[in-house]
C-alpha cells in the first residue's frame, strides 16, 4: 500500500501543528510579561486579580481550558454582541494554549527579574533613567539571560499540547495521523511516524534553545 499521500497530509498536519505552537508561543510571551509585571505593582487589586487568573489557569486541565475558550467564549460573546460570534479552531487552540503558557512563563519572567540583583535598578533611577528604559536597558536584557533554560522547557511542553487540538477540529499533524491510521487500518505505523515528527522538533527545539543560551550569557564569562 502507497502512504505517500497521507504522509504528505501529515507533513502538511506538522505545519500547522508548528503555525500553532509558534502563535501560542508569542501570545504566551506577551501574557507571561504582563502577568511577570502585574506581580510587582503597588496596586494590590490588579496584583491579586493577576494572581487569581493565573492560579484557575495552572490548576485547570488544559483540555478544558481549550473547551472553554473553543466553546465557552464564543456563547459568551454571542450574547454579549447579540449575535453569534465564531471562533476558529485555530484562534481557540491559540488563545488556550497560549493563556497556558503565559501563566507558567510569568512566574519564570517573575523569578527572572528577582534575580538581578536591585543595585542595579537604583543605579538606572540615579543616572535618571526613566522606568521604561530601566526596563528596556537593564532589567529586560539580564532577564531574558535568567528565563532561557525555564521559557525553553515550558517551549517543549508547548509542542506536546498542541496534540489536543486535534479535539476541536484542527487539521493538524495528529488529526492526519489519525485520519491516516483508520483509513489504512495502520494505527501504529502513522502514529510512529507522528511521534519521530516530535522528536525530531523537539531536538531542533533543545539545539535552538542552547544557541539562544550561548548568547545570552557570551559576556558573563568575559
Amino acid at each position: 500500500m502507497h502512504f505517500d499521500g497521507f504522509i504528505l497530509q501529515i507533513l502538511l498536519g506538522t505545519l500547522i501543528t508548528l503555525k500553532v505552537a509558534l502563535c501560542a508561543l508569542i501570545f504566551g510571551m506577551v501574557v507571561g510579561l504582563v502577568g511577570a509585571s502585574l506581580e510587582f505593582i503597588p496596586n494590590r487589586w490588579l496584583r491579586y486579580l493577576a494572581l487569581c487568573i493565573i492560579f484557575i489557569i495552572r490548576g485547570l486541565p488544559e483540555l478544558l481550558v481549550l473547551f472553554f475558550i473553543y466553546f465557552g467564549a464564543a456563547a459568551i460573546l454571542s450574547n454579549v454582541f447579540g449575535h453569534y460570534v465564531d471562533i476558529s479552531a485555530f484562534a481557540a487552540g491559540v488563545i488556550a494554549l497560549g493563556l497556558i503558557f503565559g501563566a507558567y512563563a510569568s512566574q519564570v519572567f517573575r523569578g527572572a527579574f528577582l534575580a538581578i540583583d536591585a543595585g542595579q535598578v537604583e543605579a538606572g533611577k540615579a543616572m535618571g533613567f526613566s522606568r521604561s528604559q530601566i526596563l528596556r536597558r537593564i532589567q529586560l536584557p539580564q532577564a531574558w539571560r535568567h528565563a532561557i533554560p525555564g521559557l525553553g522547557n515550558l517551549w517543549l511542553v508547548l509542542l506536546k499540547d498542541t496534540a489536543i487540538v486535534t479535539l476541536i477540529g484542527l487539521t493538524d499533524m495528529m488529526n492526519q495521523a489519525k485520519i491516516a491510521a483508520s483509513t489504512t487500518h495502520q494505527p501504529f505505523t502513522f502514529y510512529l511516524i507522528a511521534a519521530g515528527i516530535y522528536l525530531l522538533i523537539t531536538s531542533v527545539s533543545q539545539k535552538v534553545v542552547q544557541v539562544f543560551s550561548l548568547k545570552a550569557n557570551r559576556y558573563m564569562h568575559a
